[in-house]
């Protein structure tokens, strides 16, 4: 195999890459069937109380099922906002955008980046941050604290790599 041959891995490739979402335990589908539920609950409970002439109790089981969908739907919006990390040999970008859509990004040198993190015995890592001269970072927020460990892990090895520089096909 000739030099100019080789198999080479750029340095623009990510080394690391990850998007961090907030976890939300039930989905549309589940949303539909839970305010289908509910709502018909609602209803039908409030039928007893319309047939005694008791008919403004029923504007509150109404006032009920209109109050949870408008919190699920406040809890889906938030639920839209995500955290992406990018690693690549020459640079770090994190990027993280709003329930509302508003993005803020931060580039680094890999070279000058070190993980900070904050352990509660009891609770587990309770902050991880990137931490780059005077800039620190939060990072991982919407993780638990077993997950946000396990971040922490593959993501300083992946750090340690980006630190050692690209590895070539004919390096060992």
């Amino acid at each position: 195999m000739t030099p100019d041959a080789r198999p080479q891995r750029a340095v623009e490739d990510p080394v690391f890459d990850a998007e961090i979402t907030p976890h939300r335990s039930l989905g549309p589908r589940g949303f539909a069937i839970l305010m289908a539920a509910f709502g018909t609950a609602s209803l039908l409970l409030s039928i007893p109380f319309f047939l005694i002439g008791a008919w403004p109790v029923v504007g509150f089981f109404g006032l009920d099922v209109a109050l949870l969908w408008l919190t699920f739907r406040i809890s889906f919006a938030e639920g839209r906002a995500c955290e992406r990390i990018v690693l690549t040999y020459l640079e770090l970008v994190i990027r993280r955008v709003t329930p509302k859509g508003v993005a803020q990004e931060w580039r680094f040198n890999p070279s000058w980046v070190r993980l900070e993190s904050e352990t509660d015995a009891d609770f587990g890592m309770t902050r991880l941050a990137v931490r780059s001269r005077d800039a620190s970072i939060d990072v991982a927020r919407a993780l638990s604290p077993h997950e946000r460990a396990e971040f922490a892990d593959a993501f300083g090895a992946a750090l340690a790599a980006a630190k050692a520089g690209p590895r070539f096909a004919d390096e060992r």
